[in-house]
């Protein structure tokens, strides 16, 4: 495992079934997850042939069928990634996150078979061996397991998220770390590092750790998942941002030094009619985009905090325990006491 800072877990993490892996409060060391996996002894899964399940396969070709993508993959482009996803398989407990949000959010199914293509498009420009590195670029497709742990009504949400809602949701990338982690029975495999990793930024301001992105991978990877988000309508909100300011947005991120130039490059010279070489691809910092406030997180600035007994306003105070500053709540109206944890647990109500 990597030296880094340890990570601990905000939030409990569970399987699809409710069974919980670790309890929220955790810190994630080596000597945890060996246990967490020890306890996989003896399972074994059948593979199975990723674009041979469901309806994976046509409705990947459909989505790179639709703009903008239609742009990015024309007929070879389709079919080279396509051959190359081919060899990718499956083991079972992954592709119920399929089923699972094919169903209930069809965003992240879309949104994650999309990031995969994706990234096996630019990863073809920028890595070498493919035979070496696809099996990598699966990460692409379950880099979001982890929103498995994440209440369908914070997903879904189409008012700006609180506090306790980003709390959560930022869970999924440690959540999708220990998921992987069990299910792979490794955690040193790379879909579950890019799981962890793929919010973090090359300066150090992303999460879960806020550490420096250095894996190119999980960089191609991030900035997919940037785009497509970008591009994609959401409950909070309908209208997506067209291509022209998404990428803007990208570059600008690239300017700020949150992600690498080649990277953004290369998406750039693959939205040119021309395709130019990624190396000679000159990116314009001149906006000429819709204006767009970017809200990836959506999160409300405005510091109400409901009373979960009465549903009145609730006024903040910070309290010590165990040594640490805390933050508390006291119902104006009915006057009853609660914390953030409190919070936490109701949000966290899957019904």
């Amino acid at each position: 495992m990597k030296t880094e800072k340890r990570p601990r877990l905000i939030c409990p993490v569970y399987t699809f079934d409710f069974k919980q892996l670790l309890p929220g409060g955790k810190e994630i060391t080596p000597e945890v997850l060996d246990e967490l996996i020890s306890t996989t002894k003896g399972t074994s899964y059948p593979a199975c042939p990723f674009l041979k399940y469901g309806t994976i396969f046509q409705d990947l070709r459909r989505f790179l069928q639709e703009a903008p993508y239609n742009l990015s993959f024309d007929q070879s482009d389709r079919s080279g990634v396509l051959t190359l996803m081919n060899g990718i398989s499956f083991i079972p407990p992954l592709l119920k996150f399929f089923d699972y949000f094919k169903e209930n959010d069809f965003y992240t199914y879309r949104h994650s078979l999309v990031v995969f293509a994706m990234s096996v498009l630019l990863a073809q420009e920028l890595l070498e061996e493919p035979e070496d590195w696809v099996r990598n670029v699966m990460a692409g497709t379950i880099h979001d397991f982890g929103k498995m742990n994440v209440p369908l009504k914070i997903l879904k949400k189409k008012e700006p998220l609180t506090k306790v809602d980003k709390i959560i949701l930022e869970h999924h990338a440690l959540a999708g770390f220990v998921l992987l982690s069990y299910f792979l029975q490794d955690y040193g495999k790379f879909a579950a590092w890019a799981a962890k990793e793929h919010h973090e930024r090359r300066d150090g301001s992303g999460y879960p750790l806020g550490i420096p992105m250095r894996d190119r991978m999980i960089e191609i990877i991030s900035v997919c998942d940037i785009y497509d988000a970008l591009l994609s309508p959401r409950p909070h909100r309908p209208t997506p941002y067209d291509n022209r300011s998404a990428l803007e947005e990208i570059t600008e991120m690239a300017e700020q030094g949150k992600l690498s130039w080649e990277v953004v490059q290369v998406l750039v010279a693959y939205n040119r009619k021309d395709r130019p070489h990624f190396q000679e691809c000159k990116v314009s910092t001149e906006k000429r985009g819709i204006l767009h406030s970017v809200d990836l997180c959506r999160v409300s600035v405005e510091r109400k905090i409901e009373c979960p007994n009465c549903h009145g306003t609730a006024r903040e105070s910070k309290i010590v325990r165990d040594g640490k500053q805390h933050l508390a709540y006291a119902c104006r109206s009915c006057g009853m006491e609660f914390t953030e944890d409190d919070l936490l647990n109701m949000e966290l109500d899957f019904s």
